[in-house]
């Protein structure tokens, strides 16, 4: 019971790393609002951890709204009480070379991954003053501390939610907010496993595929026989989330397996 009596607000929080989050969190003893886009994904989250024992809500959250971040922090209040945690963990790719990545792909890329970022950030400081601090959880990548091919949208944005961690850290220290950037490697999620609306994959980048499954293996050096999973993720954000971390802010935190290493 690592957060009991803690409030969380979650982005993303319908599938993949968000969702391994949510779980976690609520076992730990939070009570959770998982902001999504997918209202029925969110919503079947809900319930698991409701027959879990633990308590959470939903609510559809588009993080490029700066008033759709209003209402769910208005909503997490209203339900449960301030926020005192937020993870930020909304985010969206075209896998696409510099060639064939539009500019219009790259805007979106931007408005997700760090607007969707900044926007949270804004949105819940307010409800952390009143609950006399918190904790900012910000998913970045390991394409923030190394580059490889693709397209130029999807490693900006991380790099920048990294600096963008850092300064919202200074900024908010004084209210004892902390903000902090996790970077995943390469983690087993529909993010990378089938196709979702908000990543597209083909045969080639889908990890269902044996053969680019095997690729990813070979860039995760650390012995674990198999690629990472939401919640390697998550227990690391659960640290962050924690009174265990009260003095931890403005962190960069590799949680890839060894593969920045390469």
């Amino acid at each position: 019971m690592r957060l009991e009596g803690k409030i969380a607000l979650i982005s993303g929080g319908a599938s993949g790393i968000g969702r391994a989050e949510a779980i976690l969190f609520a076992r730990e003893g939070a009570s959770v609002v998982i902001g999504d886009l997918q209202q029925a994904q969110a919503n079947e989250v809900v319930e698991e951890i409701k027959a879990a024992g633990g308590n959470a809500a939903a609510v559809q959250l588009d993080v490029r709204d700066g008033d759709a971040w209003a209402s769910a922090v208005a909503f997490t209040e209203s339900t449960f009480g301030p926020p005192m945690i937020l993870g930020n963990n909304a985010g969206t790719n075209f896998r696409l070379s510099w060639d064939e990545q539009t500019p219009e792909m790259w805007q979106t890329v931007l408005d997700v991954n760090l607007s969707g970022t900044y926007n949270g950030i804004r949105a819940v400081v307010p409800s952390m003053r009143k609950a006399g601090g918190g904790s900012i959880i910000n998913v970045a990548s390991s394409a923030a501390l190394k580059q490889g091919g693709g397209g130029p949208a999807y490693a900006t944005s991380k790099t920048a939610v990294v600096g963008l961690s850092r300064n919202a850290a200074l900024a908010h220290a004084g209210d004892n907010i902390r903000v902090n950037a996790l970077c995943p490697g390469h983690v087993d999620t529909p993010f990378i496993r089938g196709s979702q609306p908000h990543s597209e994959n083909t045969w080639s980048t889908d990890i269902a595929n044996p053969e680019n499954y095997e690729r990813r293996m070979e860039r995760q050096p650390l012995a674990l026989g198999r690629l990472q999973s939401g919640e390697d993720i998550a227990y690391g954000a659960l640290f962050l989330a924690s009174d265990e971390s009260s003095t931890v802010t403005g962190a960069t935190i590799a949680i890839d397996g060894g593969s920045t290493l390469l």
